[in-house]
């Protein structure tokens, strides 16, 4: 199980110390092209969630964090033989908790990265909200594959079922 801690803290440290970097060593609104046209180093802050909606919400968002935080370290503790499972709650809570210190510190969340593609302008996004999108995803993906399983297997069971009715007795 503490591998998956280390998964979180690790991913912790990657975020917070690129939000460091970004916050030190770029101004705000400052752009830098990695590749033209297509990604971006943007010094960014926001003090809302995702696509900037919800701003100054910041005690909503602690409480939230806080919450979702409790719920994964009992989904450890419950489910810590689902390795799959284990390991997008781990991404989910090291990005979690990444962009919680920076709401407890400062109010706000640094975010860098900035993706432009086909002429999209996607929102401005960092390291946690990477892990916690990847984690999200594959979490998803686990419950739907779980529940689709599950949905085949009750039809193998109630076929077997009706068949096992249709066939006559003593033969």
């Amino acid at each position: 199980m503490w591998k998956y801690y280390g998964a979180a803290l690790l991913i912790l440290c990657l975020d917070q110390w690129t939000k460091k970097l970004v916050a030190e060593k770029m101004d705000l609104g400052e752009s830098i092209p990695l590749i033209e046209h297509w990604l971006y180093l943007t010094s960014h802050r926001n003090a809302g969630a995702a696509f900037g909606i919800l701003q100054g919400q910041r005690w909503l968002f602690i409480v939230v964090t806080v919450a979702v935080v409790a719920v994964i370290v009992y989904a450890f503790w419950k489910m810590r033989h689902d390795e799959p499972l284990c390991w997008s709650l781990s991404l989910i809570l090291g990005g979690a908790v990444g962009n919680l210190l920076d709401r407890i510190r400062f109010g706000e969340v640094v975010d860098f990265i900035d993706v432009r593609i086909f002429g999209y302008h996607y929102p401005i996004f960092n390291v946690a909200d990477s892990a916690v999108v990847i984690g999200g995803v594959l979490l998803a993906l686990m419950l739907w594959r779980g529940g689709a399983r599950e949905t085949r297997m009750a039809a193998k069971l109630s076929e077997r079922s009706a068949n096992d009715h249709e066939r006559p007795s003593g033969e």
